[in-house]
């Protein structure tokens, strides 16, 4: 096609001449044998995406050829998740919601990593940065916001670009570069004390780093909260150790080639070497505004949408609704269901007259319920308020013709599903107004989950209403974890899962049932231990993949089970395991423990903590060549390297030259030791040697779980025998005793005497057979003080002392061949990577899907 060549349009089977407003030259995007009319969707955040599954469940499928345009070269992602990523309580995969494909699956074009740059609506076509053209019939707007940026000297570089360190708090991209940039910053400051602020300053503190929040005005969340709520919030946030300065502007940004501190109002300067402005968001409008489509705050929609051109509509963050622009993600799926309605002709009267916001949250760790108003507007409002400054309790609601029209709950949630309703429908108020915010035992609270219409939002989050959990009840679902894996419920920030619990237990009658999961070794996999391990052996499944295609529904691999299969293939097969890296946690992976800043550390083994001039030596120099900031002596008599670079791990431990002392892996970790026999004046037995034949023997054999153990050359207990996994304690003439199942974390528990014997050679057979029976019987990440109870002494007794069930010899068999297939796994790859990204230099370590750029 050459130019001055005209092209003529077929969109929905007719054929259109060509637009006169931009060149004939051009790819169109538009099938001319599908007669279905085009559904362009230009933005796939949580509005856009969640329209596009509104269309799909009214089978818009059949009348639409959908194409979604999204300028993030991602599939769909929770945006309201972005802070437990960054401060690494959630991976990226945990708040992924449409991956690539899922559009693929149902039918969606995605167009991934496209910019949208104009609309021609005279021609009806969009055009996109990347020069190709795509046709529609029906194009909905859902660009959603950006970050705002407050005109800062200083805050941009001479290119226009944001100066090196500072970063918006909007999208993944920005989340991961915040990630890769907390191991090398020591100071942050976080410009907003809204939602997302306080949840960046949190995050950033988690780190490790000091941080300074910086808020325009007189308190924190001040457009959710009245003041006294606000003081007890920033009493609660300071606790955490930020430091809060209110009521003041960030004015300037000092650094060249990279941020070293904020200037403010007052004349003050905070140093910093990371800068997070989540000083509030604007409407993404500029599209509107170059299309020539009626623009104010937002991109001006009516009851049902549309803007004034009638085939264009927007919805969520970038719409203005009768002077309203909404920043939550509740109106936003309201939006998406009156469009859907109205476009798939389920019914093409519906219109969106308003949102009353209520908002449950968490913020700052703290439990956060608004909605309404929070202070009283007329003199005959009605304001109750309950403040517990000391307990971080701030309670209030606003009545007005004995109808609830605001409410604000601030640590202490428990009255939100009645109050909520209240809201909502307009329910009957208690005569006694205290009653709203105190349970005085009149089953308030029970009688609003009963009475909750079934449109009531539940999880802001996912935008899951009370209905849809009442529907995955009624078609049988009656497990608390079902329900919430069907409807995505409590996946958010959690905040509500005690609500949907009540509902669940509400529609289910009382009949809660056991989740079948509950009972599966892996999620993934829907079967229990033993029939899974049964399973496996009378399949010959050597491979994570063998086991997925051979077990699981459909074939289906599921992220989540893969450690766990891993480590129970590990153990069956031994040598003749066949191993693929991605069936590993990012630990095992490049073999060593992952920190909280994303860097790592690498602990050489010292068996029974005991080692040499030599190794000393060697460590030492090992840490001042890869400049280690901290050199530490662990709990378990060993040393740490802690901070080192994940690109530096192979060439540190060829210089190391010693082995791996497993403490990352689910598996045997190492052995404690005391003086024992040969110096200490109490010593009844030699504890020091009969450690390294321990740890010797049972080096790096995986488990479910971690296994510590420690050996005591009297019952003094200086190695801490009785509270470790394994425990071996001298009682003299050369007896040992055997305790099982102790733990001193978060758990404390003193360890089960499993039996007296007569010498080390029979402490290390009886301490590898109870190991070997927990191996085989033990749930994934089960610990052995959990594992011990459940099955009982007495009958781990039987088993392993008087050949109960005949195990014997095949569990000192089994454990055998696992000794007999131990590696090294510093020395396994000949220092070389396995895979090429093994050992890259990148954060996060788990990306989210993405799609060809076209």
């Amino acid at each position: 096609m050459g130019p001055g060549v005209a092209v003529s349009r077929v969109l929905g089977g007719r054929v259109m001449p060509p637009s006169p407003f931009h060149p004939t030259s051009f790819r169109l995007d538009v099938d001319e044998f599908d007669e279905r009319a085009s559904l362009v969707v230009v933005g796939n955040g949580m509005a856009g995406a969640r329209f596009v599954e509104e269309v799909l469940e009214r089978g818009g499928g059949e009348q639409f050829r959908i194409t979604v345009l999204g300028e993030e070269p991602h599939g769909n992602y929770n945006r309201i998740m972005l802070s437990p990523v960054l401060a690494g309580e959630s991976h990226e995969d945990d708040i992924v919601l449409n991956s690539h494909d899922w559009y693929a699956d149902n039918g969606v074009t995605l167009r991934a990593g496209v910019r949208v740059e104009r609309i021609d609506t005279a021609a009806k076509v969009v055009h996109a940065a990347d020069g190709s053209v795509t046709a529609y019939d029906h194009l909905v707007l859902a660009t959603g916001s950006y970050s705002f940026i407050p005109p800062m000297t200083g805050v941009r570089a001479a290119d226009g670009e944001l100066l090196p360190g500072v970063y918006g708090f909007r999208t993944i991209d920005e989340t991961r570069a915040m990630l890769d940039a907390v191991g090398r910053c020591e100071k942050a400051v976080v410009m907003g004390g809204g939602l997302l602020g306080l949840e960046a300053a949190r995050a950033l503190q988690g780190h490790g780093l000091q941080v300074d929040l910086v808020h325009a005005m007189p308190h924190l969340m001040n457009v959710q909260l009245d003041a006294e709520a606000g003081a007890i919030l920033k009493k609660s946030v300071e606790s955490l150790g930020i430091t809060v300065h209110l009521d003041v502007f960030a004015t300037e940004v000092f650094g060249t080639g990279h941020v070293e501190g904020v200037g403010l109002a007052d004349g003050r300067r905070i140093d910093a070497d990371l800068l997070v402005v989540a000083a509030g968001v604007r409407p993404s409008t500029d599209l509107g505004v170059r299309s020539g489509l009626e623009v104010e705050r937002g991109i001006v929609v009516d009851d049902q949408l549309r803007t004034d051109d009638p085939d264009v509509y927007a919805i969520g963050e970038c719409a203005q609704h009768r002077g309203e622009v909404y920043g939550l993600v509740a109106p936003a799926w309201e939006h998406a269901k009156v469009l859907a309605d109205v476009l798939t002709g389920t019914d093409p009267d519906a219109e969106y007259h308003g949102s009353r916001t209520a908002t449950k949250l968490k913020v700052a760790g703290v439990d956060v319920a608004v909605m309404g108003i929070n202070t009283p507007e007329r003199d005959d409002d009605e304001f109750l308020v309950i403040s517990e400054p000391k307990r971080g309790v701030h309670l209030s609601v606003v009545i007005r013709d004995d109808t609830l029209v605001g409410a604000t709950l601030l640590g202490d949630t428990r009255k939100v599903a009645f109050l909520t309703q209240a809201f909502d429908r307009g329910a009957p108020l208690p005569e006694e107004r205290i009653r709203l915010l105190v349970d005085l035992s009149d089953g308030a609270e029970e009688v609003g989950v009963a009475e909750m219409p079934g449109d009531s939002q539940v999880c802001n989050c996912n935008g899951v209403t009370k209905g849809a959990i009442c529907a995955v009840v009624a078609d049988g679902c009656t497990a608390l974890g079902g329900v919430m894996d069907r409807t995505r419920a409590g996946k958010g920030c959690g905040s509500c899962k005690s609500l949907v619990k009540q509902i669940v237990e509400w529609a289910a009658d009382g009949d809660l049932t056991e989740d079948p999961s509950a009972s599966w070794y892996v999620p993934g996999i829907p079967m229990a231990k033993p029939e899974l391990i049964a399973a496996i052996r009378e399949q010959d499944l050597r491979s994570v993949s063998a086991v997925f295609a051979a077990l699981a529904p459909a074939g289906k691999e599921d992220a989540k089970s893969k450690m766990g299969l891993t480590s129970l293939l590990k153990m069956l097969w031994g040598v003749d395991f066949v191993p693929e890296k991605d069936g590993e946690f990012i630990n095992d992976r490049v073999h060593a423990n992952i920190q909280r800043d994303g860097t790592f550390s690498v602990v050489p083994q010292m068996k029974g903590g005991v080692t040499t001039p030599a190794q000393l030596r060697r460590i030492a120099d090992v840490a001042e060549k890869y400049e280690v900031p901290m050199v530490k002596v662990t709990g378990g008599q060993r040393i740490d390297l802690l901070g080192v670079r994940k690109e530096d791990l192979p060439a540190m431990w060829s210089d190391l030259g010693m082995p791996s002392g497993y403490a990352y892996g689910k598996s045997m970790r190492t052995v404690k030791t005391c003086v024992g026999s040969d110096f200490c004046r109490f010593g009844l037995g030699d504890s020091t040697q009969l450690g390294i034949d321990l740890e010797s023997r049972f080096q790096g054999i995986e488990s479910p779980a971690k296994m510590k153990l420690a050996v005591v050359g009297c019952p003094r207990n200086c190695a801490e025998a009785y509270v470790k996994d394994v425990g071996v304690v001298a009682v003299g003439n050369g007896k040992w005793e055997v305790h099982v199942g102790g733990a001193a974390g978060a758990t404390v528990r003193k360890g089960d005497l499993l039996a007296t014997v007569d010498s080390p050679e029979a402490v290390v057979t009886l301490a590898g057979r109870f190991m070997q029976y927990y191996r085989e019987n033990a749930n994934w990440l089960e610990r052995t003080y959990d594992f011990v109870p459940r099955i009982g002494l007495e009958k781990i007794k039987q088993v392993l002392l008087e050949d109960s069930e005949g195990l014997v010899a095949e569990l000192d068999a089994n454990m055998q061949r696992s000794v007999d297939a131990y590696t090294d796994p510093w020395g396994q790859d000949g220092g070389e990577p396995s895979t090429p990204g093994q050992f890259r230099p990148s954060l996060p370590l788990i990306p989210l899907p993405e799609v060809p750029v076209r």
